[in-house]
């Protein structure tokens, strides 16, 4: 099938966007000058990210497919914490001439089939030649008449509850760095995250004060709950769920509190709360701090933790 340079800007285009799967929210796909997209609430929810080659994922470690996977399901992630249903995605790739034509063709083969567990359309976006591999998705959600779930609405009495797994991504990079590959189950999760796109519909229905994606860890992420809302969130080591591959060792619960990118989701409920027997009550927002909000590990302040762009 040749490289992405004998085939062309237009050629690439035509190539990745051909059978698209268009869903009925999109009034018009990719071939315009841009896309329509039906915005029935009035209102868009919009979220973005960028994947760079050698920093968020490695073509030695992952092939297209699964970065496709991963680079949808990041934003589509985004979008469900919003408490939206995603609609519609539109992807900017930055690559190599030399790269093969099957390469970015399995990649947006990935990009498509994640969209599809979430009823979202991949609807345009732009190519460009560039030394290394940059993918930079825009995802896009409608509240259906409902309003936002935000990180600013956590209050004291609250309980706090997590979805989905914990630390699996995290001890899988840890594996990869340590030229390590197996169990199989830990490398699988890092290259492609499982997100619960269920939880921001179950957590509406479940009065949640504060919904957000786990992406960068879960204590430093429910911190961006507890400045929001200017609280103070206390997490108990005992009830946070520890997947059972990663054993009992101490490395085991650090991966679950501070490992990013396997898209679960926390957030926080009333007291009272009638929580679906898929999350699992972790701790409680313990009083209003809006001085010094923040989070605790059984009463304690924890140390750094969680994914830093600038700090690594």
């Amino acid at each position: 099938m040749g490289t992405i340079g004998e085939l062309g800007e237009f050629g690439l285009i035509g190539r990745l966007t051909r059978g698209l799967p268009r869903g009925p929210q999109v009034e018009l796909g990719p071939g315009d000058d841009a896309a329509v997209v039906a915005a029935p609430d009035g209102r868009v929810v919009a979220t973005a990210d960028l994947l760079a080659e050698g920093r968020h994922f490695r073509r030695d470690w992952s092939g297209p497919y699964d970065i496709g996977r991963k680079a949808a399901a990041q934003n589509l992630a985004d979008v469900v914490a919003m408490g939206a249903r995603p609609t519609a995605l539109l992807v900017g790739l930055a690559v190599p001439t030399g790269l093969e034509t099957a390469w970015a063709e399995e990649l947006y083969r990935g990009l498509s089939d994640e969209c599809a567990l979430t009823g979202a359309s991949i609807v345009g976006g732009d190519v460009v030649a560039a030394e290394r591999i940059t993918i930079a998705v825009t995802a896009l959600g409608d509240l259906a008449g409902r309003p936002p779930l935000l990180r600013s609405g956590a209050r004291p009495g609250d309980l706090v509850a997590v979805r989905g797994d914990l630390g699996l991504s995290s001890a899988g990079l840890a594996l990869l760095l340590d030229g390590a590959s197996a169990p199989a189950e830990l490398i699988e999760a890092h290259r492609r995250p499982r997100p619960p796109y269920a939880a921001g519909e179950e957590a509406r229905r479940a009065g949640a004060t504060a919904l957000l994606d786990v992406s960068d860890g879960l204590l430093q992420d429910l911190g961006h709950i507890a400045a929001a809302s200017g609280v103070r969130v206390d997490v108990r080591s005992r009830q946070v769920p520890v997947p059972r591959i990663l054993g009992s060792a101490p490395d085991a619960l650090r991966h679950a509190l501070t490992g990013g990118e396997d898209h679960s989701f926390a957030g926080t409920f009333p007291r009272d709360a009638d929580l679906p027997p898929s999350w699992t009550v972790i701790g409680t927002v313990t009083e209003e701090a809006p001085r010094a909000p923040g989070v605790t590990v059984d009463g304690r302040p924890h140390g750094p933790g969680g994914w830093d762009h600038f700090r690594r």
